[in-house]
């Protein structure tokens, strides 16, 4: 087929189905359509991997030679790489500052510590003063 032909990310994304099933592996587009029930793997692998750059996904999975070869008679075309959405960056979301939190939970561990510790030492001291008495 023919490998000189540039695609846009857009069009080829719209190529999801299993009649109708476009891939992008290393910058190349490969239409495996004829190739959905031959996958060893499903045609839910090939589906799960349509509207992004698969590369990785291939990669992954180590395919034979043999397999690297028989892909070749799917190439259909290159995409265009400045039409391939740019990947989102996790931001961390924003929130109150720790230290906050930590003093009240200091605070919290000493009052636990010395309320039961002045409630002894009061019901002795009672104990002590009415019994000398």
């Amino acid at each position: 087929m023919a490998s000189d032909k540039v695609f846009a990310f857009e069009e080829v994304a719209k190529h999801n189905v299993t009649k109708d099933c476009w891939i992008i592996i290393a910058g190349k587009v490969y239409d495996v359509t004829p190739f959905m029930d031959e996958h060893p793997g499903g045609d839910e692998v090939l589906l799960a991997v349509t509207g992004k750059d698969a590369t990785a996904d291939f990669e992954d999975i180590g395919h034979s030679d043999s397999a690297r070869e028989m892909m070749e008679k799917y190439h259909i075309g290159q995409i265009d790489a400045s039409t391939i959405p740019v990947k989102r960056t996790y931001v961390n979301p924003q929130q109150a500052p720790s230290h906050v939190d930590k003093d009240n939970d200091f605070l919290i561990k000493i009052l636990q510590f010395l309320v039961p510790i002045l409630i002894l030492g009061l019901a002795f001291g009672i104990r002590q003063s009415t019994k000398s008495e």
